[in-house]
């Protein structure tokens, strides 16, 4: 028995442990709670190492590390313990990311050793809703892709990405694990796109899943489209499969500077509950 405080990683038989601390904040921790429902605790399943800060014997606190880093229910002290962890282990992560003042903190402490960022996006507000809008039709062109529409969908996957992120995701391997990813969602049955004269105009994606919340992320409106309101109805034709289908709240986190992305969610019904911080490297 553990009877002070420490930091280690996570062993298989702790699954149980860890799902009960995910499950304190099942929509923040969505995107984590995922990967540990389908793939347990075995790095190589789970695409990364899960730590545990343990206080007194007890685990409190969790981190994944993979190609992101997420604090899960961080204290502070847990925080410190991570920060410890990862500078002793080196930067292998793309990104750091979770909520706001837990990441914030963590940054603070790994900046000196792992910076400078590429960009730091300080506030994303978290929004969700558990409801159809009342008076945003869901657009019926919107529909799931086919497992064939691979060459449809990647062309919109990687302008969407290269937009938001500010590198393409072919860089380094050609794109071999974002089309895998792609590929992945569209084969569950969780990439959904209006598609016009084979191009596709609007899409979006359910990226995460779990019985109590799922995360809509990739949305992506064509240039030219824009200012229509594809947005709003393409929004809410995915929103009724997600609340339909998949969990009965959903959720997405969007840069605060999107000012048109967030009044278009607020439309369609979404709310902001907290915010998320995202460090890019």
């Amino acid at each position: 028995m553990l009877t002070t405080s420490t930091t280690r990683v996570l062993e298989p038989h702790e699954l149980d442990s860890a799902l009960a601390v995910l499950d304190r904040d099942p929509v923040s921790n969505a995107f984590v709670a995922a990967r540990v429902q389908v793939a347990g605790l075995d790095p190589w399943r789970l695409g990364g190492e899960m730590w545990g800060w343990y206080s007194g014997g007890r685990l409190e606190s969790l981190c994944y590390a993979g190609a992101n880093l997420v604090p899960i229910c961080a204290t502070p002290e847990a925080v410190r313990g991570f920060a410890e962890r990862a500078r002793r282990a080196g930067r292998r992560c793309s990104s750091i990311v979770g909520p706001a003042e837990t990441t914030a903190g963590l940054w603070s402490l790994l900046e000196p050793s792992w910076g400078p960022a590429r960009e730091v996006r300080a506030r994303q507000p978290l929004m969700v809703t558990s409801s159809m809008p009342a008076d945003v039709p869901p657009d019926p062109l919107v529909r799931r892709v086919c497992k064939d529409e691979m060459d449809v969908i990647m062309p919109a996957c990687v302008a969407m990405f290269t937009e938001e992120v500010g590198v393409s995701p072919l860089a380094g391997d050609g794109g071999l694990l974002y089309q895998a990813r792609v590929a992945e969602l569209v084969t569950a049955g969780r990439s959904f796109a209006r598609v016009e004269n084979g191009r596709v105009v609007f899409k979006a994606e359910i990226g995460a899943a779990t019985p109590h919340a799922c995360q809509i992320q990739g949305v992506w409106v064509a240039p030219e489209y824009r200012g229509r309101g594809l947005s709003e109805t393409g929004m809410a034709a995915v929103l009724r499969y997600a609340l339909g289908e998949v969990a009965p709240v959903v959720s997405l986190y969007v840069n605060d500077y999107n000012t048109a992305a967030r009044a278009a969610y607020r439309r369609v019904g979404f709310r902001e509950v907290g915010a998320f911080m995202s460090v890019l490297f």
